[in-house]
């Protein structure tokens, strides 16, 4: 499974705008929290066929500000969103990243 990674708005506009449900994960390289929840993220994903795209929060600033613009958000990082129909449908942040947080969410 193959995780996405936006780079710009226009990326990270095509890939809300993509049908059914996705993952979209915040994540910030220099942050350990991070590292082990994006272990977790993926971990669901090895066992899951759910679209998936990272988003870097320092490399591509101005995608990880858009991401909390559009919804209306505040940022976090780590933070994960289920997109569905170009809305949040879930989101959580820090240590609540866990691959069962995941799935529930997902399966919902």
């Amino acid at each position: 499974m193959s995780i996405q990674q936006l780079h710009s708005a226009e990326e990270l506009e095509q890939y809300i705008a993509k049908s059914g449900k996705k993952l979209l994960f915040k994540h910030s390289t220099t942050c350990p929290i991070s590292a082990k929840a994006y272990e977790e993220f993926q971990s669901y994903l090895k066992d899951n066929d759910t679209d998936a795209a990272v988003v870097l929060v320092i490399e591509d600033r101005p995608v990880s500000n858009k991401i909390a613009e559009d919804f209306g958000i505040k940022h976090e990082s780590p933070q994960i969103f289920l997109l569905e129909d170009g809305a949040v449908r879930w989101n959580t942040s820090h240590w609540k990243i866990t691959q069962s947080s995941i799935k529930e969410a997902v399966s919902q």
